[in-house]
């Protein structure tokens, strides 16, 4: 309906440019909101107040010769002028239900649009160090970036997911000694323990299977444990093989999957990491210091210039960084958006200037990155901070025992991304209306359920079958829920657009709260036939919607609860 309304007033300014009011060569494009006080109508517009000045006349008179030459259209019921040249629309009850069928007819394929027009988008997300289990943080960057994927697939685009592992450098080796430690018999306790090892459970799994030549594997490698105690370099192949299994699993319990696993160490085989520096130096931005190589980032936008190659020889975390960019660019994706912690801030510009120094014609600019705040995990008022397993923090695995799937997904992705999140176990795990994934599910469920009882009556109902006469649907409650449907498709584009998925959990929480409140105040099954079927029709399509959006989320959809 909005685009109805955008249209009308397209043709109507149309018609003042033609006339010579507002000037022909100007472009004016009219921004059509939904209104928060429905006494102000269902859209509102402020294309007089944009345009008054290029019209030459105050923006109220400028509103008035405007709905003077709105076409004639059955949607609106009536049109009126507010403030200083607000033009609200009231749409009319036809117009406003025409929705149900729409979504009815394309069901699940409601809310997609074509916008990304099948441009390639590559999304990297959650991206841990193969060092041990995934801790909530990367749980929320799994459950934002995955959702952001699926809408932008539902955007148009044709989207790549991607995992980056760092595979490389200081953590890998004090992985490595940590399990060599345990498998040699010691503990964290014992003096010889490595200064920086690991101490969490997961590294007496890791020695155990390593000892008994177990056999794992990874996304591109099956690597047999030697049982060697002495071999570090065997056993850093095995432990890295080991959690980079363990974690695949998680993520799969988690409903994440991706389509590229990429490997660090890869850069440094290929050689891509020093091509990266003599490229670098060739075009002049390095510079020898304090027996460091650094880069010149000052030159664009940083606030100090940063060290490459260390004293002993060894890179910074950036560098590799820059190569990996540069690997991206070069398999052709010029949009790339980054989802990571919060932690990472630094490395935007960092990595941003290395990639122009590069002379590669990398826009400036790019990549694109989404930061995520930290989760703070809490039980009955008090914070959660250890997990047995882990040693020193909550992993994902434990959120997703305690809670479900469902419940993890939507709560860590249900803030802004730049909020801090704080997750509450006991309210995951309720079945109230406090817990927002409970309620949306149980608005689901609960259409179901009606239907099952209408079947019991003897009476069948297709799921996406429309029915009845929806004329007859006149409550202020249903004109209200179907405005809220006709949102969907607007929301979702825009979720896509701005790369905030948290948009689309408070839509499904406000529908279902629509809804409910629907349910309790109005018989569904009544025995006027016109008017249950007309009812019936909008249950139907808001339980289309819920089910599309949920599944947005990677949320499922149940029949009963």
């Amino acid at each position: 309906m909005k685009d109805t309304v955008t249209e009308l007033l397209s043709s109507a300014l149309a018609t003042l440019q033609s006339e010579g009011t507002l000037p022909a060569e100007q472009t004016f494009s009219p921004q059509v909101g939904n209104t928060k006080d429905k006494s102000h109508g269902d859209y509102a517009c402020n294309i007089a107040l944009v345009a008054a000045k290029a019209a030459g006349c105050p923006p109220r008179q400028l509103a008035e010769a405007l709905v003077e030459r709105l076409p004639q259209s059955r949607a609106v019921d009536k049109v009126e002028i507010a403030g200083p040249g607000f033009i609200n629309f009231f749409m009319s009850t036809a117009s406003a239900f025409s929705v149900v069928e729409t979504i009815l007819e394309q069901a699940g394929e409601y809310g997609r649009n074509q916008n990304g027009k099948g441009e390639s988008v590559q999304v990297e997300f959650v991206s841990a160090n193969p060092t041990g289990p995934l801790h909530v943080g990367h749980g929320r960057g799994a459950a934002i970036g995955d959702c952001l994927c699926r809408l932008l697939e539902a955007s148009g685009y044709n989207v790549t997911r991607e995992f980056y592992y760092n595979d490389a450098g200081a953590q890998i080796n004090n992985l490595a000694l940590s399990v060599q430690a345990r498998v040699k018999g010691l503990t964290p306790d014992d003096s010889n323990w490595p200064a920086d090892g690991y101490r969490g459970d997961y590294i007496v799994d890791v020695a155990k299977a390593y000892l008994a030549g177990d056999t794992v594997t990874a996304d591109d490698r099956e690597v047999t444990a030697k049982a060697d105690a002495d071999d570090l370099d065997a056993i850093r192949e095995f432990a890295v093989a080991y959690l980079r299994r363990e974690q695949d699993l998680d993520l799969k319990a988690f409903g994440v999957e991706f389509d590229v696993y990429f490997l660090e160490s890869s850069l440094y085989q290929e050689g891509k990491v020093e091509a990266t520096v003599e490229r670098l130096t060739a075009n002049g931005y390095t510079y020898e210091q304090d027996g460091a190589l650094w880069l010149r980032t000052t030159e664009f936008g940083d606030d100090k210039d940063r060290v490459m190659r260390k004293k002993d020889g060894g890179y910074t975390y950036f560098l590799p960084d820059v190569a990996y960019h540069l690997d991206k660019w070069q398999r052709g994706f010029t949009t790339v958006i980054n989802e990571q912690g919060a932690d990472h801030h630094s490395t935007v510009t960092r990595v941003r200037a290395g990639l122009q120094a590069l002379k590669s014609d990398i826009p400036q600019g790019w990549p694109d990155y989404v930061l995520h705040q930290m989760v703070m995990v809490t039980r009955s008022g008090q914070e959660v901070k250890i997990s047995k397993r882990a040693g020193s923090y909550v992993t994902l695995r434990d959120l997703i025992d305690e809670v479900g799937r469902d419940a993890t997904r939507f709560f860590l992705a249900a803030r802004r991304v730049d909020s801090q999140l704080t997750f509450d176990i006991d309210l995951a795990r309720s079945q109230t209306n406090e817990n927002p994934v409970y309620y949306i599910q149980y608005a689901h469920a609960r259409i179901c359920s009606v239907l099952r009882k209408l079947a019991a009556e003897g009476v069948e109902r297709g799921w996406n079958q429309c029915q009845g006469d929806l004329s007859r649907l006149t409550l202020d409650e249903e004109k209200e829920l179907a405005n809220q449907l006709a949102r969907y498709p607007e929301l979702i584009a825009n979720s896509a657009a701005t790369r905030e998925p948290h948009h689309l959990t408070h839509y499904l929480r406000e529908l279902a709260g629509q809804f409910h409140t629907y349910y309790n105040a109005h018989k569904a099954l009544v025995e006027d036939v016109e008017l249950r079927d007309a009812r019936l029709s909008l249950y139907l399509a808001i339980r289309q919607v819920i089910a599309n959006g949920l599944e947005l989320l990677g949320v499922s959809a149940p029949e009963e609860m």
